[in-house]
């Protein structure tokens, strides 16, 4: 065996043990880098949150800043390890979490390139599609999976369903800061106008806050639909299709990267590569 094939084998190996741990949580270092990641991603959320909250912005810029800028380096990194370690790299990034990914990282590069006091409005929009990271969390909380007892097994359940509200509050709260946030002081930040989808989504409407223009009631009135069909729904049918759904692995196929192989599975269901 001659030195490039070492070479080849040992970078073989190291691809497929940086595979093991980005993309499956079923090893002690797939679910260390499972939570670091979610609490990055935490974290970045928040400092998008906070900078959107003018008196936290003008005392705190620089750091928030500083901030911005490292997080935006780590997700860089992991979305170059993620594109290296896959085997049809074109396929990750055209996938929901590819994109989802790329997403993560590209507002802040392309902020560099819009300065101008006339594109103001735009590098907002920008700076505002980084709050889509919280996306990056869905891969994380389906192993709540399966509702197993009726009271016991609940509990993984009911998280994931915060999860998913919290998910889409701050989503429907940065697109309507975005819409209302220049005309409509109850819009000024995003924690205020996730505090406005969290009340209408919940179907409590509350009222203190509504939106002005024509564009934000529209998306208000989706919202009050969405929050009949999330909240309104009987208990009783959502658990019913929950107990039907199988229990999946962690595991992901290494040349296509498709998630949700049963327990048991040793071909991935959609190109047959062994697991």
């Amino acid at each position: 065996m001659t030195r490039a094939d070492d070479l080849s084998g040992a970078g073989e190996g190291l691809r497929r043990r940086l595979h093991e741990i980005i993309f499956e949580a079923d090893t002690a270092s797939g679910k260390a880098f499972d939570v670091a990641l979610l609490v990055t991603i935490l974290l970045s959320v928040a400092a998008v949150m906070l900078e959107s909250v003018e008196a936290i912005d003008e005392r705190h810029h620089g750091l928030l800043v500083a901030a911005e800028w490292t997080f935006t380096g780590l997700f860089t990194i992991e979305y170059m390890i993620r594109l290296s370690v896959v085997r049809r790299p074109t396929a990750y990034a055209r996938s929901f979490f590819g994109i989802v990914d790329l997403l993560a990282i590209l507002p802040t590069y392309l902020a560099l390139f819009f300065g101008g006091a006339q594109s103001l409005l735009v590098v907002r929009a920008f700076r505002l599609v980084r709050v889509f990271r919280v996306f990056k969390l869905a891969r994380y909380v389906g192993e709540a999976g399966v509702l197993r007892t009726a009271l016991l097994a609940s509990g993984p359940k009911i998280i994931v369903f915060l999860v998913a509200i919290l998910t889409l509050v701050i989503v429907i709260g940065s697109i309507m800061h975005l819409v209302e946030g220049p005309v409509n002081e109850g819009f000024a930040s995003i924690p205020s106008s996730v505090y406005w989808a969290l009340v209408t989504l919940t179907t409590v409407g509350y009222g203190d806050v509504t939106p002005q223009t024509p564009q934000g009631k529209a998306l208000a009135m989706m919202v009050m639909v969405m929050g009949y069909g999330i909240i309104a729904v009987p208990t009783g049918i959502v658990s019913a299709e929950l107990v039907r759904v199988k229990t999946v692995s962690t595991r992901s196929c290494p040349d296509c990267s498709a998630e949700g192989h049963d327990i048991d599975a040793k071909h991935c269901k959609k190109c047959g590569h062994e697991l």
